[in-house]
């Protein structure tokens, strides 16, 4: 397939309702490449060789990744006392082990062009935890944050900016059973002074040469 000039720009689970309002926006003035079950890339990002299968059909089909932006995430809820590896070990696959593989896979090519963008959603549940119900979900965030430093330290010097996006307390199906109360107090909390809140999360900045951020 042909992209011409135009960057090409790696979603998982574009499908979603944040990767899928972050896919929207970038392809703008990107070839947008959404990895999902019903992704432009089929995937099932539980498991590691479907996942480095897909990354290598896109190199095979796009001819590069410019911008990776891993958005897919997945939640287990359960008592702590009995919360079951069973549980805990897809989230992690889902949540940081397809950011470890993903990023096997895309930078050679971005130190090759000296120019590249990793965005990785995360939460601020990782600073507010909820609960230890969510552990392997704020876990997981954890990681990918760590990720976040490891990796901009090891690519910076390529042109590869590294960076995490915390879009904060979101409406989407998934989260139609939280009180309207929380969703006001998270919105509050991350209100820029003098500007009223984003309706929709905003990491397509980072992935632009002009990189001015929303606030």
């Amino acid at each position: 397939m042909t992209v011409g000039s135009r960057r090409v720009a790696v979603v998982t689970r574009g499908a979603g309702a944040i990767g899928g309002a972050i896919a929207a926006r970038l392809a703008v003035n990107h070839t947008v490449v959404v990895l999902d079950r019903t992704g432009d890339v089929p995937v099932d990002l539980g498991d590691p060789a479907d996942v480095r299968r897909s990354a290598q059909l896109v190199l095979d089909r796009y001819g590069r990744c410019d911008v990776l932006v891993h958005s897919a995430a997945m939640v287990a809820f359960g008592p702590f006392e009995d919360f079951e590896l069973d549980l805990w070990r897809p989230v992690q696959a889902v949540d940081v082990e397809v950011a470890l593989l993903l990023n096997q896979a895309f930078p050679a090519g971005m130190r090759e062009r000296d120019f590249g963008r990793v965005v990785f959603i995360v939460s601020n549940t990782f600073w507010r935890p909820p609960g230890a119900h969510m552990r392997a979900y704020v876990a997981s965030k954890g990681a990918l944050i760590g990720m976040t430093h490891a990796l901009a330290v090891g690519l910076g010097g390529h042109g590869i900016a590294v960076t995490a996006v915390t879009p904060g307390l979101t409406r989407t199906s998934a989260t139609g059973v939280v009180p309207t109360a929380e969703f006001e107090e998270s919105r509050r909390s991350r209100r820029c002074p003098g500007r009223s809140p984003p309706t929709t999360p905003q990491p397509w900045w980072r992935c632009s040469s002009k990189r001015t951020p929303p606030c």
